[in-house]
Parts: structure tokens; sequence; C-alpha cells
């Protein structure tokens, strides 16, 4: 116990060792600058080695949704990266401490920015979980779910950002069509597009009817006419007679010649 306690005081004096000669690396670099300085570069790589093991620590705390490991510790080390340019030795603060924060934020912000199936402006983002939060606390103190005009107020935004907010919520993490949905007995797995949807039998039929369409084009009026009451509405020839003030064997032949000149353009 208190040769880990010794340890852990000669890491922090390392830290601050460091920690000095960057800053004084960090001086030397703002008073000359666009001139390399590799002293500079050099301690910060240090700093970074040295601290990867928290940076490590911390992205294993968020090792259980999804992202490989080393994806987040790569993403911390961002953090980490963004906490060693500000640190100041004089503050009197442990940099661990100081650096805890930034490097879960940027981990945090990693997930929040890759949940988004579309691109979201980042207020949009922080504006749908201030609103995801709000509406919980207001269940609670209202009994019943919050109206827009309420959560404007409790957020200090407007009602239309309130709106839009919510909407943009629904393009968080979309499901793929290929996501394969948990299987029922022997039925084995199905995907997403398995279980939404039918087939419309009408659309085997579209080339047809379009084609027809056109055919249609080269009948006379009363051809069509016949063609549509006869075949579309089921009428006998004798009713189509009658309708037409003709004999039903003119009806006939003019049947017969539409659908020959229907033929003829279909064969083409």
């Amino acid at each position: 116990m208190l040769e880990r306690s010794r340890e852990r005081r000669s890491a922090r004096e390392r830290t601050r060792r460091l920690f000095a000669r960057f800053e004084k690396a960090r001086r030397h670099r703002e008073a000359q600058p666009g001139s390399p300085d590799s002293a500079y570069d050099s301690i910060r790589n240090d700093l970074v080695v040295a601290h990867l093991n928290l940076v490590r620590f911390l992205a294993l705390k968020f090792a259980n949704r999804g992202e490989p490991i080393d994806d987040l510790v790569q993403v911390g080390t961002v953090g980490l990266l963004k906490a060693i340019d500000r640190f100041e030795l004089d503050r009197g603060v442990e940099f661990t401490t100081y650096a805890t924060p930034t490097i879960v934020g940027e981990i945090k912000r990693y997930f929040r920015d890759k949940g988004w199936a579309v691109k979201v402006p980042r207020r949009l983002q922080e504006l749908n979980l201030a609103v995801n939060r709000a509406s919980e606390k207001l269940v609670v103190e209202l009994g019943r779910s919050p109206t827009v005009a309420e959560l404007s107020k409790h957020l200090d935004a407007g009602e239309e950002e309130i709106l839009e907010a919510r909407e943009l919520g629904r393009a968080y993490n979309l499901l793929s069509l290929d996501s394969e949905m948990s299987g029922d007995g022997d039925r084995g797995s199905q995907t997403l597009a398995d279980t939404i949807g039918t087939k419309d039998p009408e659309l085997a039929l579209f080339e047809d009817r379009a084609n027809l369409e056109r055919a249609f084009s080269v009948l006379s009026g009363r051809e069509r006419v016949i063609i549509c009451l006869r075949f579309f509405e089921s009428v006998s020839q004798t009713e189509i007679a009658q309708r037409l003030n003709v004999s039903q064997m003119h009806v006939s032949r003019l049947q017969a010649k539409a659908l020959e000149k229907l033929r003829a353009v279909l064969e083409k």
C-alpha cells in the first residue's frame, strides 16, 4: 500500500516536471511563431504516452455500446490532446482530474454525433437531448406529457425550435432494412424488410397498362367506348348496342376491329 502511494506521488511529480518543460516550450514557440520546435512536440508526445492508460480506462466505461474499444481510445486521445493544450500548471489541480471530463466529453460527443442517421446541426442535437430530459422532468411534475409551449418556457427556447428538435430526433439511429430481427420458433432470422410492407400486385401490371394506354390512342372514339364497356365494365354486346343505338352485329364488328388495332400496336 505504501509502495503504491509512493508510485502515485512519483507519477504526479513526473507529470508536473513534464508540464513545466511543456509550458516553457510553449512560451518559446509562441514567441517565435512558424519556427520548428521539436522540444514542444516531443514533450507533448511524452505527455500523451504517459496518460494513455487513463484514456483506455475511461474508454472501457463505454465498451458495451457497440463501438470498437480502439476507436474509443482514439477518440479519447483527441480529448487528451485538448486537455494537454489547455492545462495550466499553476491552477493547482492534478492533470488527471482536469483531463478526465474533457476525455469523457469527447467520447460522449462521438457517440452523439455517430448516432444520428443524418447530419443534424449540433445546436439541434443538444436541444433534442434537452427536450427529452425536460419532458421526463415535466411529466413527473405535471402528471402528464408537457405541451410544446410548456417545454418552450422551461427551456427558454422558441416553440418552432422545440418542434424542429423533436422532428429531427427521429433521425437518430435509423434501422437498416437489412437489419436482422429475432426469429420466432423455427422461422429463423428475418430482416426488417421482411416484416414491413406488402407486395403490390398492381405493380407488375404497370408496364402493361402503360402499353395499353399507348395502344388506345389508335382507336376511334366509338371503339374506345366499346372496349371500355365490354372489357372494363363487363357490359354485354347487346346492352352496348342499345346504348349506342346500333345493332349488336355492328358492335361485334367494331369490337373485333378495335382488338385487331390494339394487337397490332402491342406486338410492335
